[in-house]
């Protein structure tokens, strides 16, 4: 892509779940993009090499915002490209956050870019806080092993959300940045399942048993490590699973049909359109 100054709209993690989503939607806005990642966009982009950061955000006005990945200590180089954006001149930034971050301790990385952000009069800021992807039944660490779903979720119950309804709330912050400034969403999707019914589901679309194993937490998170998560991940990992399982997990709300004028998907429809994932 040729160099430009205007109103483009910088995605970061084009090539993630949400990233390729997003910069779509946009595009079939007609919004100009400029994507970023490590390879595979327009430009490259790399939160471990910050010299990266000046040329992705040249002729930027908008942003979204995604930390790196499997990291707990990253509000720093975040700030680090923050500080690079003003410089930048850019005037609005939507963040992807999670679920309930407004309610933990700036100690957080997440909640500490948050604060960041609302800390900052250049631009505006939008943040977007999801649910436990749906897509993580098909793409990663719930996809079932040998028709199998193991995660120690116990019986808790959480409103899992589709990664389109996510993409669709963070394309409308982009698109209208006015009109979403400072407004912070919580993507649901419309039904609260424990992972006993999300496998129920999947097995009525794969047309063969598939179960839900609880298991051992810490047992679970040294496999996980084993897998190749880092280390000082397994906190965030033990923090996710305990609360769903202690029947703190996220509750439907409105808020995909708030920001985006579409009901959000519900989970029986994302198993039927994402059935062959999970065929042999």
């Amino acid at each position: 892509m040729s160099e430009v100054t205007g109103n483009y709209t910088l995605v970061l993690g084009a090539t993630g779940k949400t990233g390729a989503r997003v910069a779509k939607k946009l595009i079939d806005q007609r919004i100009p993009v400029r994507t970023a990642a490590r390879s595979r966009a327009n430009v490259r982009f790399d939160w471990n090499d910050p010299s990266t950061f000046a040329h992705a955000l040249a002729g930027i006005s908008g942003v979204y915002l995604v930390s790196p990945v499997m990291r707990v200590d990253f509000a720093g180089i975040v700030g680090r490209f923050l500080d690079e954006a003003e410089r930048a001149g850019v005037r609005h930034v939507t963040y992807l956050s999670a679920y309930g971050m407004e309610h933990a301790s700036e100690k957080v990385a997440l909640r500490a870019v948050e604060l960041d952000l609302a800390s900052r009069t250049s631009f505006s800021h939008s943040i977007v806080r999801p649910a436990w992807f749906m897509q993580n039944f098909s793409e990663t660490f719930l996809k079932p092993v040998n028709d199998e779903i193991v995660v120690p979720g116990g019986t808790g119950a959480e409103a899992f959300v589709g990664a389109e309804d996510i993409a669709a709330v963070a394309a409308a912050t982009l698109a209208d940045p006015a009109g979403h400034a400072g407004r912070a969403y919580s993507p649901t999707g419309p039904e609260a399942l424990t992972f006993d019914e999300a496998a129920a589901h999947i097995s009525n679309v794969v047309g063969r048993k598939i179960s839900y194993r609880d298991m051992d937490r810490e047992v679970w998170i040294d496999a996980m490590i084993q897998a190749g998560v880092p280390a000082e991940y397994g906190d965030v990992l033990r923090s996710l699973t305990e609360t769903i399982a202690s029947g703190r997990g996220s509750r439907p709300n409105n808020d995909v049909l708030a920001a985006t004028g579409t009901a959000p998907t519900r989970f029986e429809q994302f198993a039927a359109e994402t059935a062959a994932a999970w065929r042999l």
